[in-house]
């Protein structure tokens, strides 16, 4: 394939641990997340030459921990404003970890494109002995660059294999093998090649329901991990939130003692488990029907706030928010 003919691809830097900067090749944990900006990434993989025309743009130089609202909605913005260039043929975004699969979540449920949008991060920083970043990046363009991702939603492409935005953890918090997918990867990166095995079935981008206009602010959430002898107290904090997700016991459940005070807070409350993976049932639920609670199927907690963010975008009606969550 001729230079003329290669894909064109956008890379669109959020900082993270891929442009981490640690003052020694062994310190993999005490660095200095976002350090190093776009272009310099780029100029340190020159093999990306062969399967695409890639140029960057810093949107953020952040440790992913300081994730905002502001934030993701910009960056889905700007995502779907460059997807609707027609010479962009893909998205590779480059983030820290600890956000990722929110960023990821958050515009495969947003961004209305059937173009690649890939999200890739590292675990380690780019100045460390092995560091895991130039391979990831290298199969993240590969990836976008490649026909079969179009129409598969936002895609997550770490250690050689590619996830769905919609399943996609990070598991561990130190391991290169962190991103796990409770139902699998939808295939991988495999010579430089990539490959596919299955669909996400969920609907995604141009079948989503919700719209980034209008909204000029998301509705605010926040998540709580339950645990044995948790009591009231910590509710009065809650006071605003618009999303409040309970972490609960095995199939989500809430302390008989909460339920009430919970309830008061007004806000929307979505059950979800601690557990790491397994859907929410209404079976042996705690006081769901009463209160107009709702079950996350088998979101995590994290993203089970997002998308209840989203929900009360478009509705507040308890059976359609319902509907929402057994849907995506």
């Amino acid at each position: 394939m001729t230079r003329a003919a290669l894909p064109n691809i956008r890379m669109v830097a959020m900082g993270g641990t891929i442009a981490g900067a640690a003052a020694s090749s062994t310190d993999t944990t005490g660095y200095r997340a976002g350090a190093t900006g776009v272009d310099d990434l780029l100029a340190q993989l020159p093999e990306l030459h062969a399967i695409a025309r890639v140029d960057g743009e810093q949107f953020a130089q952040i440790d992913s921990s300081d994730l905002t609202g502001e934030l993701l909605l910009g960056l889905a913005r700007r995502v779907t404003s460059i997807l609707a260039e027609d010479a962009v043929d893909g998205v590779v975004i480059t983030h820290g970890t600890d956000t990722l699969e929110e960023t990821a979540y958050f515009l495969h449920l947003t961004v209305r494109s059937a173009k690649p949008i890939v999200v890739v991060g590292s675990m380690r920083p780019a100045t460390a002995l092995s560091a895991d970043g130039p391979m990831n990046v290298f199969g993240a363009v590969t990836v976008a660059a490649s026909p079969a991702a179009a129409g598969q939603g936002v895609l997550v492409v770490m250690n050689d294999e590619i996830h769905t935005a919609r399943d996609v953890t990070k598991s561990s918090s130190l391991r290169v093998s962190s991103f796990e997918s409770p139902h699998g990867p939808l295939g991988a990166v495999i010579a430089g090649v990539p490959v596919f095995y299955r669909s996400v079935s969920r609907p995604h981008t141009l079948a989503s329901e919700f719209s980034l206009a209008g909204i000029e602010s998301l509705p605010t959430s926040a998540v709580v991990y339950a645990h044995s002898g948790l009591d009231a107290r910590f509710i009065e904090g809650l006071a605003g939130y618009d999303v409040i997700v309970h972490a609960g016991f095995g199939n989500g459940t809430v302390a008989s003692r909460l339920i009430d005070a919970l309830a008061a807070t007004g806000a929307l409350l979505i059950r979800a488990t601690r557990t790491g993976s397994g859907q929410v049932t209404t079976i042996g639920a705690s006081a769901d029907a009463a209160n107009s609670w709702i079950t996350v199927d088998d979101q995590n907690p994290q993203r089970a706030a997002l998308l209840g963010a989203l929900a009360l975008t478009v509705t507040r009606d308890p059976s359609e928010l319902q509907r929402i969550f057994l849907r995506y």
